[in-house]
C-alpha cells in the first residue's frame, strides 16, 4: 500500500496550515510569506499561488512535505531570502545568503536618487561607483537602468564578495565593473570623475542591537555597526567621495531614520554642498545627498 495520503490536498488548505505555523512564530506578514514558500516550492511566482488556490488546486504530498519543511526554516526566523536564495529589487532578482546584506525594499529608493542624478549628469557618459556594493544591489540597478553610464562597485568583504561575483555574473551588465578593493582607497584611477558615489553603508551604532532576529543573527556584523556613533563608514564616505566626485557630482548616502542631520554636518564639514535629507516611501529619513564643490 502507498504510504502517499489517500485525499490529496488542496494548495489553500496547506497555505492555512503555513500562515498559522507562521503567525505563532511572529512573522510580521505570515500570509505573504507561505506564498512566496509555495512558490518556490511549486516553480511558479507568487500571482501563481494565489491563483491555484483560488481554483482549488491539489499539491503532491511530496510539495506538502517540501513546504512545511520550507516553514518549520521560515518559523525559527531563518531569513526568507536565505530559504528560497533569491532577493527582489527593483526589477532585478539577486542571489543572497550567508554572508551577504540581504537588500530591503527602502534602498530602493537610495538607488532611485543615485539613478536620478545619474540620468541628469551632463555627459554622454557618466561614471557612478557603489561603495560597499554587498548583494551589487545598487551598482546593477544603475548599470542596468541607466545604460550608457559606466558603473564601478568596490566590496572589501570575502563573505559577501562571494555573493556580488554571482550577481555580477548572473546579470552581465556589460556597463559594470566589480572590484575587491579597500573602499576609501577604491578606484583610484576615477579621482575627480565620477558624477555619483552611493552607498548603504553600516549604520547601526555598535550598542543598538537590532530587534529582530532575522537581522541579529543573519545579516553579517561587518555590513550592519558603524561604530558607536554608527558613521564610522559614513565619515570614510564622504572622504572617498570627495576624491572620486568630479565639481558637481553627487554623493547618495543611506542610513538611519535619525542620522539625517548629523550626516549632514559630517558632509558639510568635510566640503560637501547642499546637503539634503530625503525620506523613504514610509516617509521615514532614509538617505542624505549632497554636491561636490
Amino acid at each position: 500500500m502507498s504510504s502517499e495520503r489517500s485525499t490529496p490536498e488542496t494548495l489553500s488548505t496547506a497555505l492555512r496550515a503555513a500562515v498559522e505555523r507562521l503567525a505563532a512564530a511572529g512573522i510580521a506578514d505570515p500570509a505573504v510569506d507561505a506564498e512566496l514558500l509555495a512558490a518556490f516550492v511549486l516553480g511558479v511566482t507568487r500571482g501563481g499561488v494565489q491563483a491555484a488556490t483560488l481554483r482549488g488546486d491539489a499539491v503532491r504530498p511530496a510539495e506538502v512535505r517540501r513546504l512545511e519543511e520550507l516553514v518549520t526554516r521560515r518559523a525559527t526566523r531563518e531569513p526568507l531570502q536565505h530559504i528560497t536564495g533569491v532577493a527582489p529589487f527593483r526589477h532585478l532578482e539577486l542571489r543572497v545568503g550567508p554572508g551577504v546584506f540581504v537588500p530591503r525594499p527602502e534602498t530602493e529608493v537610495v538607488a532611485q536618487i543615485a539613478i536620478d542624478a545619474l540620468r541628469a549628469a551632463a555627459s554622454e557618459s557618466p561614471a557612478a561607483v557603489d561603495l560597499g556594493t554587498g548583494s551589487g544591489a545598487i551598482a546593477l540597478a544603475m548599470a542596468t537602468e541607466v545604460p550608457h553610464a559606466r558603473v564601478f562597485a568596490a566590496e572589501n568583504s570575502v563573505d559577501a564578495f562571494v555573493w556580488t561575483k554571482e550577481n555580477f555574473a548572473r546579470i552581465g551588465a556589460e556597463n559594470a565593473r566589480l572590484a575587491f578593493i579597500d573602499l576609501e582607497h577604491a578606484f583610484p584611477e576615477l579621482g575627480g570623475t565620477v558624477s555619483v558615489v552611493a552607498s548603504n553603508p553600516p549604520y547601526v551604532p555598535d550598542a543598538a542591537v537590532p530587534r529582530d532576529p532575522e537581522v541579529r543573527f543573519y545579516d553579517p556584523p561587518a555590513a550592519l555597526y558603524g561604530g558607536e556613533d554608527g558613521l564610522d563608514v559614513v565619515r570614510v564616505l564622504s572622504r572617498a567621495g570627495l576624491r572620486l566626485a568630479h565639481p558637481g557630482g553627487t554623493i547618495v548616502i543611506e542610513h538611519g531614520e535619525w542620522q539625517g542631520e548629523a550626516i549632514r554636518d559630517i558632509l558639510a564639514a568635510d566640503g560637501w554642498r547642499a546637503a539634503a535629507t530625503h525620506p523613504d516611501l514610509t516617509m521615514r529619513d532614509r538617505a542624505t545627498t549632497a554636491l561636490r564643490p
